[in-house]
């Protein structure tokens, strides 16, 4: 990144850089993958343009369906613009399928389809190790207020929605998903971070015999092997469907 851009902040997965336009800012994606709370590391050469790409696509998606997000657009492959935010600490995850946690913390079967979508909320901070969060004590700390939670929880449904169909036209099984929002200087409620195979689950409905296929980041967390191939399948797939 040209040295006239300031580093803002840089996560797991992507930096965050300063723009000539106050209102923007610059997000690069980076090649490392992690998991397990970042106890689990590495890199893989072209991930992070891979993750760009179908992230910059499914926002384009979601902005032509009137969802609001902070993407803009492209800047080069890894690169996009888009509007600066203020991060709500909150990991909004949906859940589809019981699968992962859901799985290890009730006893629900693995692969049971859940009734009707189930949203879990995290509390983003690492330190705490993104502990499972109620209502209760989102308003006890003042994250966000119930009419905006309640929008953000409106927005999640939505979104699942829109994927789900989208998804399926391209043969996968949107099984859970995770979402951060954030307000604009004007305090409106966007859709940030990203929307790749890091952080949803899918699995390939072109296997028969009720055979689990990832392609997502459970290549990596499993030791599947073949992730950028994995992620390469699902932006094809989203090119000829796009």
């Amino acid at each position: 990144m040209n040295n006239k851009y300031e580093l803002i902040y840089e996560g797991k997965a992507k930096k965050v850089f300063s723009h000539e336009d106050v209102d923007k800012v610059i997000i690069e994606f980076k090649d490392d993958a992690t998991a397990f709370n970042s106890l689990k590391k590495a890199r893989f050469e072209g991930k992070g343009k891979l993750n760009c790409q179908i992230s910059a696509k499914i926002f384009e998606l979601l902005i032509n369906r009137n969802i609001p997000t902070h993407f803009l657009e492209l800047k080069n492959e890894n690169t996009m613009i888009a509007k600066k935010i203020r991060v709500i600490p909150l990991e909004i995850v949906l859940r589809n399928i019981a699968y992962g946690s859901l799985c290890k913390q009730t006893n629900i079967k693995l692969g049971t389809k859940l009734a009707k979508p189930l949203i879990d909320i995290y509390f983003k901070n690492d330190e705490l190790n993104d502990p499972l969060i109620t209502k209760d004590r989102i308003e006890l700390l003042n994250i966000v207020s119930a009419k905006d939670l309640d929008s953000i929880i409106g927005l999640t449904l939505e979104i699942n929605r829109i994927l789900q169909k989208f998804f399926k036209n391209i043969k996968l099984q949107l099984v859970d998903f995770k979402l951060e929002f954030g307000y604009d200087l004007k305090n409106n409620i966007l859709l940030g971070d990203e929307i790749s195979p890091d952080n949803c689950r899918l699995w390939d409905l072109n296997q028969k015999n009720d055979i689990i296929v990832s392609l997502d980041k459970d290549i990596f967390r499993n030791d599947l092997g073949g992730l950028i191939e994995a992620y390469s399948e699902i932006n094809r797939r989203i090119n000829d469907c796009i």
